[in-house]
């Protein structure tokens, strides 16, 4: 077993290292628009496929219970969209069909969208108000993402939930929220 005791050392030491790279090379200025549009907005909708739409549900979750009204597209109790909406996108390259779609969809009726992704330079650029980038390696391997050692985009998917719950932390700090009386949010037929 001490071999398996230093791989598991060796891997998570790389996997941390990974998700700090990406996380420091995202947009500040980004982020906080990002904050400010979904406090400013009436409802906010989340949209991704696979691994990425599950952690823009816990993202959605999280942000629930900071009293933001989060939905994710799909839900069978998801609400109409509107133009004092905001659509948030996960997808790091850009290019995935569904969200391309919902994207466009949630632009006719006004919505706002953010893109939450790697590639600056995908379709995705030319629906979206603006990009939340986190630069790391996608199915594209673009010169300028962050290298990893991690299966396929794992890297992505962590960093959007990392920064999910950092964003989160930073707006409760921001309104002064009562961690505590958080819990007050939080499902309780469990």
């Amino acid at each position: 077993m001490k071999d398996f005791s230093e791989r598991y050392n060796a891997v998570r030491h790389d996997v941390i290292a990974e998700l700090d790279t990406a996380l420091a090379g995202v947009d500040l200025a980004a982020l906080e628009r990002l904050a400010k549009e979904m406090l400013s907005a009436q409802q906010v909708f989340f949209i991704g496929v696979g691994r990425v739409m599950l952690s823009l549900e816990a993202m959605a979750k999280r942000f629930s219970h900071l009293g933001i009204s989060a939905h994710c597209v799909g839900d069978i109790t998801e609400p109409a969209i509107t133009d004092k909406d905001l659509l948030i996108v996960g997808s790091g390259s850009g290019v995935s069909i569904v969200p391309l779609a919902i994207a466009r969809k949630a632009k006719s009726f006004g919505a706002k969208v953010v893109h939450i992704g790697s590639n600056p330079n995908s379709e995705m650029s030319e629906i979206a108000d603006f990009m939340v980038r986190v630069p790391v390696r996608t199915r594209l391997y673009l010169p300028d993402e962050v290298e990893s050692c991690q299966i396929m985009t794992s890297l992505f998917e962590q960093s959007l939930l990392v920064l999910g719950d950092i964003l989160a932390k930073m707006i409760a700090d921001a309104e002064k929220i009562d961690l505590k009386e958080l819990w007050a949010y939080h499902a309780n037929l469990e």
